[in-house]
């Protein structure tokens, strides 16, 4: 047996879209951004930031396009997707020309950080899981 799982906390990159299969189920796509920042060896503050593109299903999906919002923070559980040519993260090169990547998640849980929007106080924050009942609480883009 063969296990991976992924912990990502960040902030959406933009709103979520939401679209369903010819089945009929939801799914829903978001990209967040996870910043890293460090002291180089020169003394200087560097700042990195990792995209990552998310697909909820299902009622995830339903959930999280009603409630997530472009620049909230979220914390995502779930499994990484290969790109389907080549298995490996999306790569493309931006404007400016320096090489970029993208991971694809595949969400299993999603937890809004933060907030809540209607005035509830700060939360902690509430899970929701693919096949479970949510709890509600809240809290650079991608070129694609």
């Amino acid at each position: 047996m063969t296990f991976q799982k992924v912990t990502l906390i960040g902030n959406l990159g933009r709103d979520p879209e939401m679209r369903y299969t010819p089945n009929g189920q939801a799914v829903t796509s978001f990209s967040i951004a996870t910043n890293r920042t460090y002291t180089a060896s020169n003394g200087e503050k560097v700042k990195e930031t990792t995209w990552f593109r998310i697909s909820a299903w299902g009622k995830l999906a339903e959930t999280c396009n009603q409630y997530l919002k472009q620049g909230k923070q979220v914390l995502v559980e779930g499994r990484l997707t290969g790109d389907k040519e080549t298995g490996n993260p999306r790569i493309w090169t931006a404007q400016d020309g320096t090489p970029r990547a993208s991971f694809e998640v595949t969400a299993e849980t999603v937890r809004f950080l933060g907030a809540r929007e209607d005035g509830g106080g700060s939360g902690s924050g509430g899970a929701m899981q693919e096949h479970g009942a949510p709890d509600f609480a809240e809290e650079d883009e991608i070129p694609f």
